[in-house]
């Protein structure tokens, strides 16, 4: 199973990217779906989940009102809207899966980052 992600790039202040991610493989059901991000020098953090299997969402205090994540089940990929971006919003952006790839075994999955900078 491969994450693919995509979308990222150089933004000025108060616009918008939407972020990709491609789940590939052998996919039994995909029951986890998330995005993180990391800043220089900080800890990675949550963005923006879904809480079940595509159910309610869950946001990040910091980008509430202004990202929304969605996911296109036929395609198996995850969107990240982002509107309104602030230059603290700059970070590597991660995609997340909990992937089931047989009846019986589950796995957790990462992409491999994309950048996102946001200028002033």
């Amino acid at each position: 199973v491969q994450l693919v992600e995509s979308g990222g790039g150089l933004v000025q202040a108060g616009g918008s990217l939407r972020l990709s991610c491609a789940a590939s493989g052998s996919i039994f059901s995909i029951n986890a779906m998330g995005w993180y991000r990391q800043a220089p020098g900080k800890q990675r953090e949550l963005v923006a989940t879904f809480t079940s299997r595509g159910g309610s969402t869950n946001y990040a205090d910091s980008v509430k009102g202004r990202f929304t994540i969605s996911r296109d089940n036929a395609k198996n990929t995850m969107y990240l809207q982002m509107n309104g971006l602030k230059p603290e919003d700059t970070a590597v952006y991660y995609c997340n899966e909990g992937i089931q790839v047989s009846a019986n075994y589950e796995y957790n999955y990462w992409g491999q980052g994309t950048q996102v900078t946001v200028s002033s």
